[in-house]
């Protein structure tokens, strides 16, 4: 239900105002308290502290951190979903996600249909929905009919693979949070793409976030980066827009689709099986071979691909509930 109740956060000598349920905001300016060169450390520290510095690489030049992957993380893929759309999770080549290093909240939320901000692993941070970008209205009512996790669309770790092919999350990353060297209420588990930090479900010092203290991004002050995004059990389970100023939207990465070896049109997106699929599960071996496998009102689909013999492309063979069980076979890269 939508939350009416007046939130105040203070920032210093500036007052955050919000009223959840309508979009009302009142301007509000909050900085962080280090410096640059504290705040890059911050962000290489959050990925070696947790284990993935030989995945993710942090350099920090221009006012930004930027970590390099490839998308893909060291954890089940793809198992247990039922409303698939389709896709399978594909590398990325060298996906660069900028945080900010003189991060400072804006005047509006800004959202985005891509990610919000990145996982220490690397791996990217989509809001909770799967049916485009929000609008500003969206974000004070639950949008249950694109909840990605409510229409069963996650596997057991929080994320899928999206239209570009690319893994990415849209709850709480459960699977990496249990890898990770540091896991703990005080271990930063992503930034956002305003240069944010992403803490799980309670406060860094391990005292629960009270009712209606999260704000309509899911964030609330923070002493030392002046302001937190969260993790939470109840809906929007994760960061669902930016509350800190970013130069240009635009400029932020995506994942573009597969396209073929030869040049021409792509693959076709998938289609979400009426009343979803059964028994999917995603597996892959030394070799690089990769398969999803899954059941479909009785009948047996899949979708192959392995590592050809050109960089960053891979084999496909394929048998969906899209193409109606036609076997398609096809070289696409990256």
């Amino acid at each position: 239900m939508p939350i009416t109740k007046p939130l105040h956060f203070q920032f210093g000598v500036t007052t955050l105002t919000m009223l959840i349920g309508t979009a009302v905001f009142t301007p509000a300016t909050a900085h962080s308290h280090e410096t640059e060169d504290e705040h890059c450390a911050a962000v290489m520290a959050s990925v070696a502290d947790a284990g993935f510095a030989d995945s993710v690489s942090v350099t920090c030049e221009n006012g930004q951190a930027v970590m390099t992957s490839d998308t893909y993380p060291d954890h089940t893929l793809m198992t247990g979903i039922v409303g698939t759309n389709e896709q399978v999770p594909v590398p990325a080549k060298d996906y660069a996600a900028p945080i900010p290093l003189q991060p400072s909240l804006g005047e509006t939320p800004q959202t985005r249909d891509a990610a919000l901000g990145v996982a220490v692993n690397g791996v990217p941070i989509f809001d909770y929905t799967g049916g485009g970008e929000m609008t500003e209205a969206d974000l004070y009512h639950h949008q249950t009919q694109h909840d990605t996790l409510l229409t069963q669309q996650l596997d057991v770790c929080g994320g899928h693979a999206g239209r570009g092919d690319d893994y990415h999350y849209h709850v709480k990353p459960t699977c990496m949070i249990e890898q990770m060297d540091n896991a703990g209420d005080d271990a930063i588990i992503g930034w956002a793409f305003d240069g944010f930090p992403i803490f799980g479900d309670n406060n860094p010092d391990g005292t629960p976030i009270a009712i209606e203290v999260l704000d309509v991004c899911n964030g609330q002050a923070d002493d030392t980066f002046g302001y937190r995004y969260h993790t939470s059990l109840e809906a929007p389970y994760i960061i669902q827009c930016l509350m800190g100023t970013v130069a240009d939207l635009k400029d932020l990465p995506r994942t573009a689709p597969l396209s073929p070896a030869g040049g021409g049109v792509g693959l076709e997106p998938g289609q979400p099986p009426r009343g979803g699929v059964e028994n999917l599960v995603f597996t892959q071996d030394a070799s690089g071979q990769r398969s999803m496998d899954y059941t479909y009102q009785g009948e047996e689909y899949y979708m192959r691909y392995t590592p050809s013999d050109t960089p960053d492309c891979y084999d496909f063979e394929t048998r969906t509930v899209t193409n109606k069980g036609e076997i398609k076979t096809g070289e696409y890269c990256r």
